[in-house]
C-alpha cells in the first residue's frame, strides 16, 4: 500500500438529491455517519438541505441569472440585464422540454470538489436525477477524483425514466417511449437523443460502479453505462442492527398504543402510498379484501400504512390506518418490532431498505418477488414471495402467516439471523471502505508507471 494513501484518514464526499428522506438518500446518509464514526472526513453535498448538519452542504444554484442579479443589486440596481437574459434562457429552456430533453443545467454542482473545506479523495454519488447534477459533469469529475456511482434506480441507463418496468427499448437506445408520464417525466419522446446523450459522457468518464442487488447489475451489464466503468460491484445495501433489532412486540405496542390482540401488518413508502408510481398499494388493498372473508371472525386484522394521511378504512375486523411518513429512525424501528408482519408491494424496486428494516427486527415480509427484493426475502424461511399484482397470492401468503404462531415466530428469528450474517451496515461500510481503498491504490500505481 503506498504510505501517502494511510498518512491521513481518507476525506469522503457523499452526494444525493435530498438529505434523508427515501431509500437512496438513507443509504447516502448512513454512509456519511459511519464514515465520521470511523474517523475519516466525512462530508455530504445534496441538492436539498434538510438538517442543520454543518457537514452537509446544499448545492448552490449558480445560473448565469443568478450571478447577473447579484452583481446589479451590489453595483447597478438600474440596470436590468438579468431579465433580459433569464427570459433567453426560459425561451431556450421551454423549446428543450417540449422537445422531451431531460435537463442536465445545473452549473451549481460543478462547484461540488470546493463546498467543503478539504478536497475529497472520493466522490461517492447516489442519485442523480432530482434536479441537481449536471451530468455532463461527469466525465471532468471523474479524471479530477475516483467517482463511485451507487445506482439506486435505472434513470443512468434509460432515456428519462427511474424504472423502465416491462420495457426493454433501452437496451437498443430507447425511443418510441411507451409511458412518458413514468418518473421522472418528460413532455415529450426525446428518449433516443436522452439516453444518446447519457452514452457520450459515459465513453468519456472513468467509472466506479456499484449496484445493492445482483438483479440491477444484471440490468447495468446490458446498458450502455458499461462503456464508462472501469469496476463494478454488488454491494448490499446495509442496516444499523444496533438501531433495527428484535424487541418484545408487547412493550413496542404499548409504546404505540396499539392493540395486543391485533394481528399488526405494515407497509411503508417515503412517498404517498396511494399514488406512488412504483409501490403497488391496490393489491394490497384488494388482498385485505380477501383476507377479511377468510380469516377468523374473532381476529382483528390491523394495517398501518405509513406514508400517506387519510381517514381509517375499516371493514368487518380489518382495519387500515394511513400515518404519514415517519422520518425519525427509532420511532421506525419501534413500529417494526410492534407488526406481525410486513407487506410490500410493488411494481418495481431495487433492493428496498424497509425490507432489510422489517427483516433485522424479527418481522416477517410478505412481499412481490420484483427486481433485487428476491435476493432480501429467502421465499419460505424469512418471509413469502408473491407474484406480481397478484391480490390472491399476497392474500394467501398473509393469511398463512397470520394464522400460524409458530411459522411466524420461528420465520422471524431466522429473519434477523440473516440480516445479522448478510446486511449490515458494518458490512456495507467496510466493504465500501476496502473498494476506496484499492481504488486510490490503484490509480497510485497508475501514476508511478507513467512517471
Amino acid at each position: 500500500m503506498n504510505p501517502i494513501l494511510i498518512q491521513h484518514p481518507l476525506k469522503i464526499l457523499q452526494v444525493n438529491t435530498v438529505e434523508k428522506e427515501g431509500g437512496a438518500a438513507v443509504i447516502a446518509w448512513n454512509l456519511y455517519k459511519a464514515y465520521a464514526q470511523k474517523g475519516y472526513y466525512s462530508y455530504y453535498s445534496v441538492g436539498k438541505k434538510q438538517s442543520s448538519d454543518d457537514l452537509v452542504i446544499q448545492i448552490p444554484e449558480l445560473s448565469l441569472t443568478t450571478i447577473l442579479t447579484r452583481l446589479e443589486a451590489k453595483f447597478a440596481p438600474f440596470c436590468r440585464i438579468s431579465e433580459l437574459v433569464k427570459k433567453i434562457q426560459k425561451g431556450q429552456k421551454s423549446h428543450r422540454q417540449e422537445q422531451g430533453w431531460e435537463n442536465f443545467h445545473f452549473p451549481g454542482s460543478r462547484k461540488i470538489l470546493q463546498l467543503h473545506p478539504l478536497q475529497p479523495d472520493i466522490v461517492h454519488l447516489h442519485n442523480l436525477h432530482g434536479g441537481f447534477f449536471d451530468l455532463r459533469y461527469l466525465a471532468q469529475l471523474s479524471h479530477k477524483k475516483p467517482v463511485i456511482i451507487t445506482m439506486h434506480d435505472m434513470w443512468l441507463i434509460t432515456g428519462h425514466c427511474a424504472h423502465p418496468m416491462e420495457c426493454k427499448r433501452w437496451q437498443s437506445g430507447c425511443g418510441d417511449c411507451p409511458d412518458l408520464l413514468r418518473y421522472p417525466p418528460i413532455l415529450a419522446d426525446g428518449t433516443a437523443r436522452n439516453l444518446h446523450r447519457k452514452q457520450r459522457i459515459y465513453r468519456r468518464s472513468n467509472l466506479y460502479l456499484a449496484t445493492p442487488s445482483q438483479w440491477l447489475m444484471d440490468q447495468v451489464e446490458k446498458s450502455v453505462i458499461t462503456t464508462g466503468v472501469i469496476d463494478a460491484r454488488v454491494i448490499n445495501n446495509g442496516i444499523d442492527t444496533r438501531l433495527f433489532k428484535p424487541a418484545p412486540k408487547e412493550q413496542a405496542r404499548l409504546a404505540l398504543s396499539l392493540p395486543m390482540d391485533a394481528r399488526i401488518l405494515m407497509f411503508v413508502s417515503a412517498k404517498k402510498i396511494k399514488n406512488h408510481p412504483f409501490k403497488d398499494y391496490r393489491t394490497i388493498s384488494e388482498s385485505l379484501q380477501i383476507v377479511e372473508k377468510k380469516v377468523e371472525p374473532s381476529l382483528p386484522v390491523l394495517l398501518l400504512a405509513l406514508g400517506q394521511e387519510g381517514q381509517t378504512e375499516k371493514k368487518g375486523n380489518v382495519e387500515i390506518r394511513f400515518l404519514p411518513y415517519v422520518k425519525e429512525r427509532s420511532d421506525m424501528a419501534l413500529i417494526y418490532q410492534a407488526a406481525d408482519l410486513y407487506v410490500h408491494a410493488a411494481k418495481a424496486d431495487v433492493f428496498p431498505n424497509s425490507v432489510l428494516e422489517a427483516l433485522a427486527c424479527g418481522t416477517p415480509v410478505v412481499a412481490t418477488a420484483v427486481g433485487g427484493i428476491p435476493e432480501q426475502v429467502e421465499d419460505g424461511q424469512s418471509g413469502i414471495l408473491t407474484k406480481p399484482a397478484d391480490p390472491n397470492d399476497m392474500a394467501n401468503a398473509i393469511l398463512s402467516l397470520l394464522e400460524n404462531d409458530p411459522l411466524r415466530s420461528k420465520m422471524g428469528n431466522f429473519a434477523a439471523e440473516i440480516v445479522q450474517k448478510k446486511f449490515t451496515l458494518d458490512h456495507q461500510v467496510k466493504q465500501y471502505l476496502e473498494w476506496y481503498q484499492q481504488i486510490l491504490e490503484s490509480r497510485y500505481q497508475h501514476v508511478l508507471s507513467k512517471n
